[in-house]
């Protein structure tokens, strides 16, 4: 099983593959991030913008939708990566190893011939 995963790592896809579900993760980290740490600042610093109501004379003030903003981008961003990593890092990930087997198989032919 070793050289299954050796011969994993040498493939230069799976480092592509690496890389692209890296940064695409980061990309998604940084904007759920940007998105919570802009709600924590603004009720830090602007605490009267979350605080006013939405209707004049109202008990629901805007902090609470743009709350539920925040949780609903969460949600959505969630999804992103699943629908993205099910429909094209999967795919990657069995071909990678697909091929690391076929590479096997003919190393262990040209063995036992």
């Amino acid at each position: 099983m070793q050289h299954l995963y050796r011969r994993i790592y040498a493939d230069p896809a799976f480092h592509a593959l690496e890389r692209k579900r890296g940064r695409f993760s980061w990309l998604l980290t940084s904007i759920i991030l940007s998105a919570y740490f802009t709600f924590i600042l603004i009720i830090a610093f602007a605490p009267g913008m979350f605080a006013t109501p939405i209707i004049k004379g109202g008990i629901i003030t805007w902090g609470i939708p743009a709350a539920l903003c925040v949780i609903l981008l969460s949600l959505l961003l969630a999804g992103i990566y699943v629908y993205r990593a099910n429909k094209e890092f999967d795919q990657s990930v069995k071909d990678i190893i697909a091929r690391a087997e076929a590479e096997a198989r003919k190393v262990d032919e040209a063995l036992h011939d």
